[in-house]
């Protein structure tokens, strides 16, 4: 089971701000592919991943990183600062 949370635009696309899963992904990219194939709000929400980040377990993390013994998964839009 894994924790997976939305922020901002992502989050409101999809209308949840968490969600627990049972996933047998090996990758996020596994993940997103399971999302995708779930309804269509979250295709919408991951249709470009150029403007997503993910976070494992709240570090950084790249689409192709493994999930094996991750417990949190986030996605978010990238930060701006000031």
């Amino acid at each position: 089971m894994i924790d997976v949370l939305y922020f901002a635009w992502v989050r409101e696309r999809i209308g949840v701000p968490r969600e627990k899963l049972d996933t047998q992904a090996a990758t996020v990219m596994d993940l997103i592919a399971e999302l995708k194939a779930r309804e269509e709000r979250y295709a919408w929400a991951f249709g470009d991943l150029a403007s997503l980040r993910v976070a494992l377990d709240q570090e950084l993390s790249s689409f192709d990183a493994p999930l094996a013994g991750v417990r949190e998964v986030a996605f978010f839009p990238p930060m701006t600062g000031g």
